[in-house]
């Protein structure tokens, strides 16, 4: 098993397609490479999952990454923890609560490292 890709977590249900799509980030967008200091990017999330990874090839061998689905149909991904935990807590109060909203992404300077960037969001 060189590279495995299961879902743990999907906000919404998913037929057999939906599951394949979810799981294939291969036409996903990286919020990492899209997103910069200076273009922050707006999206308005319907779904995400949260997929563990198996990949033989990678120097970690087992990750996670997550999938957010947009209104348009379009994913993006990521494997930023700082970016999801901000993300959940938002689309849970906000979905919840029955709310659509846009969300935006940006990344932001470290305190911590200096000239270093993390990946974050807020809602709009």
């Amino acid at each position: 098993m060189a590279y495995n890709v299961n879902i743990r977590f999907s906000s919404k249900e998913l037929n057999p397609i939906e599951r394949i799509q979810m799981k294939d980030v291969s036409n996903a967008i990286s919020l990492d490479s899209v997103v910069t200091p200076d273009e922050p990017l707006l999206i308005k999330p319907v779904a995400y999952a949260i997929l563990d990874v198996h990949n033989d090839k990678s120097d970690t061998g087992d990750y996670t990454k997550y999938v957010i689905e947009a209104d348009d149909g379009q994913r993006y991904t990521t494997g930023s923890e700082s970016f999801f935990d901000s993300f959940e807590a938002i689309h849970e109060e906000l979905t919840d609560a029955g709310l659509t909203y846009t969300l935006i992404v940006f990344k932001k300077e470290s305190q911590n490292y200096k000239g270093k960037y993390f990946l974050t969001c807020t809602v709009k």
